[in-house]
């Protein structure tokens, strides 16, 4: 998918750009695979804000997409390439022989007409869903199970893809986008092919307002603020933080501090990390 330009009649039109839809088939969703989706603003059951600058935005419906692909041995027909408010990746609309429909993550080369299978005996073939076990080393892949029967967790952006490095024993060892190296059971489920419209992280927002119709409201910096706002505020003109390292609006340590579990269940399963140290 391209990218488009915009005529510079205002200063923010000049360097916006956007998605050309180039690779968008089919204009409306399928009615009975839409949901309605609530606004929470991000407040959380107390009514209390637990994910910032969150609110507004254009209204949108969810499209429910078949992470699991556990139909098997039946062909399905690609019907058509849809847009998804919901997500960087597209989708596409598939029709099984036995009349059923359902969404997938459309992966990079998808056309209208092509046919995709679920299960062991499926082709090693883009927009195939098969166990790890089945498909070859070196193979590119995305939509990754966790957990056998889980569905896919894994490598679902717009552009992104795994590679499946090594089998060995109850494991397969796979290269994820982030450089980590990590063992996912034979078992589990992978879809073939890269996810498409990898052009989608070329895209300039260009205005204020553009991020408004997202439905994510204005950040603004600690450094700006008053000291009784921020940890980061106060001091005349641009200074410094003031402290050993950036903190949150609350003092806690932010920016770079690990969060992650010492002695993570999962730890095991992680050979290599993305920052290139192994787990101990």
């Amino acid at each position: 998918m391209g990218i488009k330009t915009y005529n510079p009649y205002t200063p923010s039109r000049r360097n916006m750009t956007g998605s050309d839809f180039s690779e968008i088939t089919k204009k409306t969703p399928e009615k009975s695979l839409v949901v309605s989706l609530e606004k929470h603003s991000g407040r959380n059951n107390q009514g209390k804000i637990t994910v910032r600058h969150r609110g507004g935005g254009a209204r949108k419906k969810y499209r429910i997409i078949d992470f699991k692909r556990r139909k098997d041995g039946i062909p399905a027909t690609v019907v058509g390439i849809e847009y998804d408010p919901n997500r960087t990746a597209n989708i596409a609309l598939i029709c099984y022989a036995d009349g059923e429909k359902a969404y997938i993550i459309a992966p990079e080369g998808l056309k209208d007409g092509m046919k995709v299978m679920n299960g062991p005996e499926a082709e090693v073939r883009v927009g195939n869903c098969l166990p790890l076990v089945n498909i070859p080393v070196g193979t590119q892949v995305h939509n990754i199970e966790l957990y056998a029967g889980k569905g896919g967790q894994l490598v679902r952006s717009a552009g992104m893809s795994a590679q499946l490095m090594a089998k060995e024993g109850k494991y397969a060892t796979l290269r994820l986008p982030s450089g980590e190296m990590r063992m996912v059971p034979l078992n589990c489920r992978a879809t073939v092919g890269v996810v498409g419209n990898g052009d989608h992280s070329l895209i300039n927002i260009g205005k204020a307002g553009r991020k408004r119709h997202m439905g994510i409201r204005p950040t603004v910096r600690g450094s700006v603020m008053n000291p009784n706002d921020h940890p980061h505020g106060g001091g005349e003109g641009k200074t410094g933080i003031g402290r050993p390292g950036p903190c949150t609006p609350w003092g806690k340590p932010a920016l770079g501090l690990k969060t992650r579990k010492k002695h993570k269940q999962s730890n095991k399963l992680i050979v290599r990390r993305r920052d290139g140290k192994a787990i101990k």
